[in-house]
């Protein structure tokens, strides 16, 4: 097994930094109940007393998405609420691009960084 070369590492940590850094920013948003974040919630349909809730989710996600132990379930999870983020844009009739990209970089940051990643789903032909 071979180990992640410098760059694709360093390519990881940027990719998941810039990742962690939004949906950090996005999660004390909705923890702390920023005006924008709730009326963008309220306008996609969810009552207000889930802004919070979903805010810490959203942290927690994050925060084992960061931790390389954890990076792995950190991703499952972030995948998740993507998920839900992306159904929520269909409902509405929103574009959900958005959504479906971040879980895109999420893994595609991981897999740059992380070797078990890269061992579990080998893109290499021999």
């Amino acid at each position: 097994m071979e180990p992640v070369n410098r760059a694709a590492r360093i390519s990881g940590w940027i990719i998941s930094g810039f990742i962690a850094l939004f949906m950090l920013v996005d999660g004390v948003g909705h923890t702390a109940r920023f005006a924008p974040y709730v009326k963008g919630t309220v306008d996609a349909g969810y009552p207000e007393g889930v802004i919070m809730p979903l805010g810490l989710v959203e942290l927690a996600c994050t925060i084992l998405y960061v931790i390389p132990a954890t990076s792995v379930l950190g991703a499952i999870l972030l995948t998740g609420y993507f998920g839900g983020a992306t159904a929520t844009h269909v409902r509405i009739g929103q574009a959900f691009y958005f959504p479906i990209a971040f879980g895109v970089l999420t893994w595609l940051g991981l897999y740059l960084r992380d070797l078990r990643l890269r061992t579990l789903i080998p893109l290499k032909r021999e």
